[in-house]
């Protein structure tokens, strides 16, 4: 079939391509396109986003920049050995992690790179125009899944890596999302640019697990009335993030987003904090606990204590999956700035909205709705926000429904035609 003929394609470009997320991401996608294994975890597969026009996980193309050397399939024996990966998957898919790293080029700076910053952002753009050239790509995302760096140390030192990467994205005219605490776009070089390019992006830093049921329980607490006087937590984790959340800065860049949730969530901080801990032994899987301490009714004190046992990649593969799609479907439609109605995936998200998980995801769901406004299905809409079938939706779908019939100047509380009252 002729390029002219068939559908547009995306590219998903990675930064820390050779690492344990990207490589479940990369390992997944094929999975779930040659109907090996159903799409768990990933939000725009569900009803919500019918008709929304994302990417389809088939046209997704991947690449990226790394600094290792270590080849995709290689890397996922590792995680299939660690049962971080299914038996056999990675065998069945070796052709498509081949292919993905064949496109995967130098990352930097290295120790004893002795090009400039301009020289490092221009050689990292000219590899995604590259990429995206070869390919035929509609548009390309830029999805920043690297270790996390030690926060900035202030002005007057050199821009930190995941800066970089973001500007060379920008100069790509890719959108760009940072799934890590690392400062990216955060930084007030990459910021002003970002402002300027009028490109969409989305960060920062993934909520995947112990964050995740913060968002959740901070509200439930707050929604209570319960006045919650102290809430510590531990953190115990191998691979490469627990390597890189040794050093006390990285970790210090990761606590400020779990900080923060709470901040928002419960109006105030807490006494305690969180201790993170690299326990190799664990390798890609972690375990989180908490201890809440909270008063209840005639200042009776209690305690709420949770454990969260997970693997890190296959929490995150899917979200990044989502996000690629969702970010590239945002280009598409001429979005422009920073996605704040994908504040549902981030400890720490960009612009301005709401920080429980429930209302988050009101705000995603919302976003699907605009996306089907875009060159979407009529039919598909009608369906989904008209009230069609029997009447039932899916958690957040009233939510979506009510934006459409305000946006079509009903009142929003009104059930539409053919809806059950």
């Amino acid at each position: 079939m002729s390029a002219s003929l068939s559908r547009p394609r995306v590219g998903v470009w990675l930064i820390g391509a050779r690492g344990s997320v990207a490589t479940t991401v990369v390992t997944g996608c094929a999975a779930i396109t040659a109907g090996l294994h159903p799409p768990t975890g990933m939000v725009t597969e569900t009803s919500a986003f019918t008709g929304s026009g994302l990417p389809a996980l088939s046209d997704l193309v991947f690449g990226g920049h790394d600094t290792l050397d270590c080849p995709l399939p290689k890397r996922a024996e590792t995680l299939t050995a660690g049962g971080v990966l299914p038996p056999g998957v990675a065998t069945a898919v070796a052709a498509e992690l081949a292919a993905a790293d064949r496109e995967i080029r130098p990352g930097g700076p290295t120790p004893g790179d002795t090009r400039s910053e301009a020289e490092l952002i221009t050689a990292f753009a000219d590899d995604i125009r590259d990429f995206a050239r070869r390919h035929e790509l509609e548009r390309t995302v830029v999805v920043n899944v690297a270790s996390t760096e030690p926060a900035s140390a202030g002005p007057g030192v050199p821009l930190p890596a995941s800066t970089l990467y973001a500007l060379a994205a920008l100069r790509a005219g890719c959108s760009y999302v940072n799934f890590t605490p690392s400062e990216g776009m955060h930084h007030s070089v990459a910021a002003a640019e970002a402002e300027r390019s009028g490109l969409p992006y989305a960060g920062r830093d993934g909520k995947t697990g112990q964050t995740l049921l913060r968002a959740v329980l901070g509200p439930m607490f707050a929604q209570r009335a319960l006045n919650v006087r102290a809430w510590s937590g531990t953190n115990l984790l191998g691979g490469g993030d627990g390597a890189a959340l040794a050093d006390p800065a990285a970790a210090a860049a990761k606590n400020a987003g779990k900080e923060r949730v709470l901040a928002d969530t419960l109006g105030t901080v807490p006494e305690g904090e969180v201790h993170i801990d690299d326990v190799p032994a664990l390798g890609d899987w972690k375990t989180a606990w908490d201890h809440i301490a909270f008063d209840g009714f005639l200042g009776t004190r209690m305690i709420l204590q949770t454990i969260w046992q997970g693997c890190d990649s296959a929490l995150a593969a899917p979200l990044v999956l989502d996000l690629a799609r969702l970010t590239a479907r945002a280009h598409e439609s001429g979005l422009t700035g920073p996605l704040s109605e994908l504040g549902f995936y981030f400890k720490d998200p960009v612009g301005e909205g709401p920080a429980s998980l429930g209302e988050q995801y009101g705000e995603l769901v919302g976003l699907g709705v605009r996306l089907r406004r875009v060159g979407g299905d009529a039919d598909v809409l009608r369906a989904e926000v008209g009230g069609e079938g029997d009447g039932h939706r899916e958690p957040g779908e009233e939510a979506a429904a009510q934006e459409e019939r305000a946006g079509q100047g009903a009142d929003p509380r009104e059930p539409a035609a053919g809806e059950r009252p």
